[in-house]
């Protein structure tokens, strides 16, 4: 017999009776590609065997967590209840790391990513904020990292102490992954004192940083 024990959403640790747990968690509200971190995290603190259940808001967030879980190799179901969805993944094997199933990067590849303003797209502000967090989040997970990030124009605010990203760029830098920022517009803006990671460059060595550069991505 089978002993499932459903827990509190805050506290990831199953609880177990002799059988196996089913966890709850709650994603619904979160931007993408959040519902997959927390079921990747999820997922990793379960035994074979073991069911989560993510709770998403929206069709989107369905289909990334049930492709996320399926390329993993667990069972997945998805359904929905009320006025949100479920998918419901039964663990199977230990997983296959994150790293594994990213493309690899050509040998020779040296890519960079253009950054240019302390949020994403032309939208109301609020949603390029939260556009930008999700996407540092993001590339923390991702595998392979770019090798540079240049932040120039008002871009550079994201690397100051009030930086709601800031702690993910510190994370990325400790990873190997360079941080430039424009020395021009840190003085123009008046954030020398204030910028908390990444190292100052000027307009002729980011030229030669992105003639390097394979690939270019300018959000």
């Amino acid at each position: 017999m089978r002993l499932i024990v459903y827990q509190n959403m805050f506290n990831l640790e199953p609880q177990r009776q002799g059988g196996l747990a089913m966890v709850e968690k709650d994603c619904r509200g979160l931007a993408c590609p959040q519902p997959v971190l927390e079921t990747k995290e999820a997922l990793e603190g379960l035994r074979e065997g073991e069911v989560l259940r993510v709770l998403v808001d929206n069709e989107a967030a369905v289909k990334n967590v049930s492709r996320f879980a399926e390329t993993q190799g667990h069972r997945v179901e998805a359904f929905k209840e009320g006025d949100y969805f479920v998918v419901e993944i039964e663990k199977r094997g230990a997983g296959v790391p994150v790293g594994e199933i990213s493309c690899e990067r050509p040998e020779g590849e040296y890519w960079a990513i253009l950054f240019p303003s302390d949020r994403i797209g032309d939208a109301e502000p609020e949603l390029g904020c939260r556009l930008v967090a999700s996407f540092f989040k993001g590339l923390r997970e991702m595998q392979p990292k770019p090798q540079v990030i240049l932040f120039y124009t008002k871009g550079v605010f994201l690397l100051t102490e009030d930086s709601p990203v800031l702690e993910d760029l510190q994370h990325l830098e400790k990873e190997g992954v360079e941080i430039l920022a424009c020395g021009t517009c840190v003085e123009y803006y008046g954030l020398g004192d204030r910028l908390r990671v990444g190292k100052l460059t000027n307009m002729y060595e980011a030229m030669l940083t992105l003639g390097r550069a394979t690939k270019i991505i300018r959000l």
